[in-house]
């Protein structure tokens, strides 16, 4: 029943997978009042991050420290895999399952989608988007999920398209081209939908692309507005890239993470990636705005109304993607941000002034950075020729794999990545749809470690630390039930105790976990889904498990009947 559509073709993919059915209409009447209380509704898990502020918490606690020690797979839904995937890297299950009234919607590698019974498992309709198999991707053909809203599922897909499926039928209600994937661009992060918009970021920094964050018209598809993350002669932070040529067009600084939203400020925050090229900052001198930064954008008309730089001249490939986290202390507003380079910020969401910053991972010796902010750079890859080791690599203290904050104990739960890596600088003259890197990297494959660690915000205090032996490369849930849960790369799903640290449970999947779990409810019996799937650019944060057991499985965990 669900068709794809490229260059204007569209193919009937039910009469190729032998899907056919339909799913409830339950999208219908998911519009933004209810996504602006999405937490009030907790068996449901209606936007990316479970509601608009990023905590990745769920206020459902029928599974608890008490309890988690019964629970059992309830379904397992086998994505598999066929035929050539898009890309010369690996692909990886990275989505974050959405729930809505018993109907889960979910997203693979390479423009797949699909509708799924949460109660069972059941496939209810299947979309596959034809993605060229040749399309340049940097770091693995992946995709981060969807937003629902007025009865449609909106998804992006490697070959930089946004596309609208009816979430009845999967069948294309409209499809925008959002980039020029023969200069590398791409999309991977799951829509955010805010009033009448839905927003998207471009990926492909690796490239030399310029970055872009873009709202489209629910309804029509058409585009409101479209704003660059890296400004052009004449535009505020122009002054901090080069006078003379266009490295500015080239910049990178791509927002491939879903944004979080204040509606009562109407700000969305938005983390950048890395300029480009990664390493080799004598060709872009100055600061490299608005790269490695959190931006504020008023979701109305694109406008940038402030902006905080984590990494000015950024020579480490230390983007400032990771979410940005909303929450009150003390009365004020602000976020929370676990940023590559090993250190946490707290910052005034209201005005971007720095409260805290703070280090996260033992292992940083690239530079330091105060209290506030203040940075002090000890190396880099400087020199032609001359290989340069620096903690933490360029996978970072955390990657994209995301936090989780729990209102109930104060804490930040984090999945910490503590890897090294050696870059050797290497002049190359850009070219477009070529890797724009501008060095030789090879991150450690021994001496790797790992934690999921609870931190204070208040304080920058570490409250408790969960150790591995390995880099921890997923995100993380927090629940009412005072439980976190966290994936291994080894396959491991851990269910640990949010107060403590002490691990309760534990259930082998089978491959590596690199998504984002959700949770969710269906005739009063909680469910959490986690997708295991591993993959991706593990070359960049976690080399030593290149041979680890790959997969394609959405598991579905709940206490016995």
């Amino acid at each position: 029943m669900a068709e794809y559509v490229d260059a204007g073709k569209a193919v009937d993919w039910s009469s190729l997978s032998g899907v056919v059915g339909s799913a409830p209409p339950t999208v219908t009447n998911v519009g933004y009042e209810r996504l602006l209380h999405a937490r009030s509704e907790p068996q449901n898990w209606l936007t990316y991050f479970g509601a608009y502020d990023g905590k990745r918490y769920s206020p459902l606690e029928q599974i608890n420290v008490d309890n988690v020690r019964r629970l059992t797979p309830a379904w397992v839904f086998q994505c598999g895999s066929a035929g050539l995937q898009a890309g010369g890297s690996t692909y990886a299950f990275e989505a974050s399952p959405i729930v809505v009234d018993g109907v889960m919607y979910v997203t693979g590698w390479d423009g797949y989608c699909w509708a799924l019974d949460a109660v069972t498992g059941k496939e209810l309709w299947r979309y596959k988007h034809a993605t060229p198999f040749d399309t340049s991707l940097c770091c693995g053909n992946v995709n981060r999920g969807v937003a629902v809203a007025h009865g449609k599922v909106y998804m992006v897909t490697p070959n930089a398209h946004v596309i609208a499926l009816d979430a009845e039928t999967g069948k294309v209600v409209w499809d925008r081209t959002n980039g020029d994937v023969r200069a590398g661009e791409s999309a991977t992060l799951a829509p955010l939908v805010v009033k009448d918009m839905v927003i998207v970021g471009s990926a492909g920094g690796e490239f030399g692309v310029r970055g872009h964050l873009d709202a489209f018209d629910l309804e029509t598809g058409e585009r409101r507005w479209r704003t660059y993350t890296i400004p052009k002669p004449g535009e505020p932070g122009s002054e901090t890239w080069p006078a003379d040529g266009e490295q500015w067009a080239r910049g990178g600084g791509n927002p491939w993470i879903t944004p979080t939203y204040d509606p009562e400020l109407n700000l969305l925050y938005t983390g950048t990636g890395n300029p480009a090229p990664d390493f080799d900052g004598e060709v872009r001198p100055g600061d490299n705005l608005y790269t490695d930064s959190c931006i504020a954008v008023n979701p109305d008309n694109g406008e940038l109304v402030w902006h905080y730089q984590h990494n000015p001249h950024d020579l480490w490939d230390y983007d400032s993607i990771s979410e940005n986290t909303l929450f009150e202390m003390d009365g004020r507003r602000f976020l929370g941000h676990f940023n590559k380079n090993g250190y946490a910020y707290i910052l005034d969401r209201t005005n971007g002034e720095v409260e805290r910053v703070f280090p996260f991972v033992d292992r940083i010796d690239w530079g330091t950075v105060d209290s506030k902010g203040q940075i002090e750079v000890h190396k880099y890859p400087d020199e032609e020729g001359v290989p340069v080791h620096f903690y933490p690599g360029p996978g970072g203290g955390k990657e994209w794999t995301h936090n989780a904050y729990s209102p109930r104990t104060g804490l930040f739960y984090v999945p910490v990545q503590d890897v090294g890596a050696t870059a050797t600088r290497r002049r190359r003259e850009f070219k477009e749809g070529i890797p724009y890197w501008g060095a030789g990297v090879a991150v450690d494959t021994e001496g790797m470690a790992g934690s999921i660690s609870a931190f204070d915000p208040a304080t920058g205090r570490e409250v408790w630390r969960w150790r591995n032996e390995v880099p921890m490369c997923a995100s993380v849930l927090a629940t009412a039930g005072d439980l976190v849960f966290a994936g291994e790369p080894t396959g491991e799903f851990n269910a640990l105790n949010a107060r403590t640290g002490e691990l309760l449970w534990q259930f082998q999947c089978g491959s590596g976990h690199h998504g984002s779990p959700s949770t969710y409810s269906v005739g009063g019996r909680q469910y959490i889904a986690v997708p295991s799937g591993w993959g991706g650019w593990i070359e960049g944060f976690a080399p030593g498990m290149l041979a680890g057991t790959h997969g394609a499985a959405l598991f579905a965990f709940a206490l016995p009947d």
